[in-house]
């Protein structure tokens, strides 16, 4: 739907008395967004959503020597290999207060420091799975543990199982002519 005939119709049916509300459910779009829509075509409005995310002033947003002083309270030797979540306590501890664990995680990810930091080993590629094949008897066997339930209740019993692969693929009714 065009902003501009959505707005001339909301305008002509408050002037008639219709609610805004009742006009926005009609026309299929939510009130607020109608609402914008007006704010955007006031004044040398041109009806562009210039919305790029938050415009306010933030009093309490973290100023760069805070974010700073984050970092380099991270990056030093005794918190290095520390997360955010053991810093902070660490730090209240000394009565030192920075920001809270979150502004910590924010501002370390920011600087792309929110993985694997200090000693902390990286991820590991997973190891490949063995692929085995049994080309006789006795070259390669498996095992199991199932717990099968009783008639007694909480009691099981416990069923361990060792088989070899090379007979367990072999159809059955089948005889070994050896």
């Amino acid at each position: 739907m065009d902003r501009r005939k959505a707005l001339e119709i909301l305008a002509a049916g408050m002037a008639a008395g219709a609610r805004s509300c009742q006009l926005a459910t009609l026309l299929g779009v939510g009130l607020s967004t109608l609402q914008r829509w007006r704010r955007q075509f006031t004044g040398d409005g041109d009806g562009t959503d210039g919305r790029k995310g938050s415009q306010r002033l933030v009093s309490h947003r973290l100023s760069e020597e805070e974010r700073q002083r984050i970092l380099l309270t991270c990056n030093q030797s005794d918190f290095a290999a520390l997360p955010p979540g053991q810093i902070v306590p660490a730090l209240a501890d000394q009565g030192v207060y920075i920001g809270s664990e979150r502004s910590f995680y924010r501002v370390l990810h920011a600087h792309g420091q929110a993985h694997h930091r200090g000693r902390a080993r990286p991820p590991q590629e997973p190891r490949a799975v063995p692929r085995l094949q049994a080309r006789g008897p006795n070259e390669v066997w498996s095992w199991d543990i199932t717990y099968l339930p009783t008639s007694v209740r909480g009691v099981w019993l416990y069923l361990y199982l060792v088989v070899d692969v090379w007979g367990c693929g072999r159809s059955r009714g089948r005889t070994d002519r050896r």
